[in-house]
């Protein structure tokens, strides 16, 4: 590693390390990766990078400035933090997301967090191979327009040739490379930051890790019936991500983490709303009708709404869709015939209930919503 990214490594170890603390969690742990070094949470592995995108710690700075950066939108008014708020998890608070334009997109921005160990990157599609290309979507897109830079190419690269600190940063991330403001180097940047989020200091850490005290008795609690056998959310929600559409050395995901939990029935026939069917949309199968991606859970109580479309407000309710088995059930008395037959419903007391909240909520990592790492480094505007 250079002198330059080494420094800008201590520097990042010290200050996560401070956030950490101060929040009560396990110290990061420094590790290297081929030509990097990671902070990461206590038992978190190194994440695999793809050949073509090494790490580096001059990358990931040109990804973070990228990701903050309005001149990345056609109209120069958005960024990708415009719909991914740090303070949020990287979600924003909406129950769909809205394009620089004003556009009203199908489907909520999901928070960003540890997408270094996911092995799918959006709520419905099953192709897109790598954060680098993903990042390529909102950029260049138009049904809906997020971003909305396609065919500004040259103009996005003079904005960023102008600025006193890109060409420096894009030729040490990028050297000798003759396109250095090219999408996909500002795909393959961005990529870099967000393999970075990467969140495991929550109460929840602390008591798996030894604390006794991490976490309250009705936590503790909330925490035996999330793994039981008759709540059943780790069916689904497992692993370090609590998700089944990611994976790690040791401990593959699911082939095809998507699910149809039964939120709506339109004709009896388990049909969705047209803008929202999900997988069927990509696959053009009707089986695939309602099936989205397993939502991770880390930091899960600051992002409501919850669901691919923001229709259930709180966490509170998401329990009561899943215990009466499904939205579908709870409107027309049976379930979608499409439905998932892990979405089965269970009985729970008002106590549970709110054990299982106390949880959920315990999943919350106050370092990584603070860790000046991942904030914006411009000026508060």
């Amino acid at each position: 590693m250079s002198g330059d990214g080494a420094r800008i490594a201590r520097a990042a170890l010290a200050a996560a390390a401070a956030l950490v603390a101060a929040c009560g969690g396990g110290a990061p742990v420094e590790q290297e990766g081929p030509g990097y070094t990671w902070v990461l949470p206590q038992g978190f592995p190194v994440p695999e990078v793809p050949a073509d995108n090494p790490m580096s710690a001059v990358k990931v700075e040109l990804g973070r400035r990228l990701f903050y950066d309005v001149r990345l939108s056609g109209n120069q008014t958005f960024s990708c933090a415009s719909c991914h708020k740090q303070e949020l998890a990287f979600s924003d608070g909406r129950a769909r997301g809205l394009g620089s334009t004003g556009m009203l997109h199908p489907r909520g921005p999901q928070p960003l967090v540890n997408l270094a160990y996911l092995d799918v990157y959006t709520w419905a599609n099953s192709v897109v191979p790598s954060l680098e290309i993903q990042a390529l979507v909102p950029m260049t897109g138009f049904d809906p327009i997020e971003l909305g830079i396609a065919g500004y190419d040259e103009e996005v690269a003079a904005r960023l040739r102008a600025d006193p600190a890109y060409p420096a940063l894009f030729q040490a991330a990028f050297p000798g490379d003759s396109h250095l403001y090219s999408y996909l180097n500002i795909g393959k940047a961005i990529a870099a930051f967000e393999r970075t989020l990467i969140s495991g200091n929550s109460p929840y850490d602390g008591y798996q890790r030894g604390d006794s005290t991490a976490l309250t008795a009705s936590a503790r609690r909330g925490l035996d019936l999330f793994f039981s056998d008759r709540i059943g959310c780790a069916r689904c929600h497992s692993g370090l991500t609590f998700t089944d559409a990611a994976s790690t050395p040791g401990a593959p995901g699911n082939p095809f983490p998507f699910h149809n939990i039964g939120l709506y029935d339109l004709d009896g026939q388990g049909a969705y709303p047209a803008d929202g069917s999900g997988l069927m949309a990509l696959t053009s199968r009707p089986e695939d009708m309602g099936k989205f991606r397993t939502p991770p859970l880390r930091n899960v109580a600051v992002t409501a709404p919850f669901m691919h479309d923001g229709s259930v407000a709180t966490l509170s309710e998401v329990i009561d869709l899943f215990a009466a088995g499904g939205r579908a059930r709870m409107q027309n008395g049976v379930p979608s015939p499409l439905q998932s037959p892990l979405v089965q419903g269970f009985a729970i007391t008002p106590e549970e209930k709110a054990d299982l909240l106390a949880f959920l909520e315990a999943l919350t990592d106050e370092g990584f919503l603070t860790d000046p790492r991942f904030a914006s480094p411009f000026p508060a505007r």
